[in-house]
């Protein structure tokens, strides 16, 4: 039966068989592919924006004459004003919409991309991210709610990781792009081509999104926030999901800020365009977080969780090496462990909140960019107190953290069904 048609039967007594036909759209149904790709550009541009200067802290650092520390807070910037305004960005796209919300917050995002070439001090240009990082807050949220609500259930994963896809596409290609033109005309270029790259991928994804079908309108009430909020934080399972994603995002996010310094660095000494490059290995974040579906289907969500986590911690040990091919290896499994860890979690979060979607998706996201800012700050400090090997101590400090928390789920996920069989 066609993926558009699949219905199911009820009977009631005597009455004739009723079908009950899920209009939700799914792999191969009429719109998936338009709202993949749209989500996929969505992501393309957040990931591209958020982290555009991130690549190029060695570059700022030498013209504000400022330390990594200091630099560093033009990640940090961004990710935390995301983090502060996802969850209200998340109560608007309840009440005007999913779609209307996303392309509002792309709108916004790109036109202040446009003016971050032009900043004229450090604390400017860190004004400007944290404007930049606000508005794209609306994105995220919003994104795995519609997905939620559009989606068959049995496609959600898939469907959340080509969007998760769309955001290591991004990073990468904005860090690649970044440092190959900031290597020839300086790193305020390379930030304006970013931005325009962006605002394509913005007009692309309003074009193509197909309006949605399932979304009902909710009360802006703060009553009525507060209340969905807290019924959130209230569940076990949320709390661990949201702390998870906090503490894989803490290790990447400390790793690839402080990366571009270490490289820089003797035994290395690479040029910012042959740094720009290593961030290729987001291609495997891409494969990975495409398939989480799959590793989830064969060992369940707490034991894909742990492979994330065990692929992290060896990848943040390989890259304690001399060697750039090790450093490489290493990489790779950083990045490849973190996106499927965070496919999981997140698709887990929008598995098990049934009401106040956007709110339980707005709290996970709040959680995993504020892991994002704490890991850009507190792993360029360690890099400045204890080189790359205080960076890597950070990393394996949140991986044991992922371990623990899915440990705990796991006991209490045995203890409640000793209670059912009881």
């Amino acid at each position: 039966m066609p993926a558009s048609t699949e219905a199911s039967t009820t009977r009631v007594g005597a009455d004739p068989v009723v079908p009950v036909v899920d209009s939700r759209m799914s792999p191969g149904g009429p719109g998936y592919r338009r709202m993949s790709f749209a989500l996929f550009l969505a992501g393309v541009a957040t990931f591209a924006l958020l982290y555009s200067t991130q690549a190029l802290l060695p570059l700022i650092s030498d013209e504000f004459g400022v330390a990594a520390s200091d630099a560093s807070w033009t990640v940090a910037a961004a990710t935390g004003g995301l983090a502060l305004f996802v969850l209200p960005m998340s109560a608007l796209s309840e009440r005007f919409g999913r779609r209307t919300v996303m392309t509002a917050s792309l709108a916004v995002a790109v036109t202040v991309g446009l003016l971050v070439p032009l900043a004229p001090s450090l604390p400017a240009l860190v004004v400007l991210r944290a404007v930049q990082g606000a508005a794209l807050a609306g994105l995220p949220a919003s994104a795995t709610a519609y997905l939620a609500e559009e989606v068959r259930p049995k496609a959600l994963i898939t469907a959340i990781g080509l969007f998760v896809a769309g955001n290591s596409v991004g990073g990468m290609s904005g860090r690649v792009i970044t440092g190959w033109v900031a290597q020839e005309w300086g790193w305020r270029v390379a930030l304006g081509v970013i931005g325009v790259i962006a605002v394509g991928c913005a007009v692309a994804f309003r074009l193509l999104l197909p309006a949605p079908r399932h979304f009902a309108a909710g009360s802006l009430r703060p009553r009525v926030l507060v209340g969905t909020v807290r019924d959130h934080l209230a569940n076990p399972l949320l709390r661990r999901l949201y702390a998870i994603g906090a503490l894989f995002m803490t290790v990447f996010g400390g790793v690839y800020t402080v990366i571009g310094y270490r490289l820089t660095e003797a035994p290395f000494g690479l040029p910012q365009g042959v740094i720009g490059s290593i961030f290729l290995v987001y291609l495997v974040g891409t494969v990975s977080a495409s398939t989480a579906g799959r590793l989830v289907g064969r060992l369940g969500r707490r034991g894909a969780l742990y492979a994330a986590g065990a692929t992290t911690a060896t990848g943040l040990v390989l890259s304690l090496a001399d060697s750039l091919v090790l450093v490489l290896l290493g990489l790779v499994l950083i990045t490849g462990g973190f996106f499927a860890g965070h496919a999981v979690a997140s698709s887990a979060v929008s598995k098990t909140a049934t009401e106040g979607r956007a709110q339980a998706s707005a709290l996970y996201q709040s959680a995993y960019y504020i892991g994002s800012s704490t890991g850009s700050t507190v792993g360029a400090l360690a890099f400045h107190a204890g080189g790359w090997a205080g960076t890597v101590a950070v990393g394996l400090l949140a991986v044991l953290g992922v371990v623990t928390i899915t440990l705990l789920g796991t006991r209490a996920a045995r203890v409640q069904q000793r209670l059912l069989t009881a």
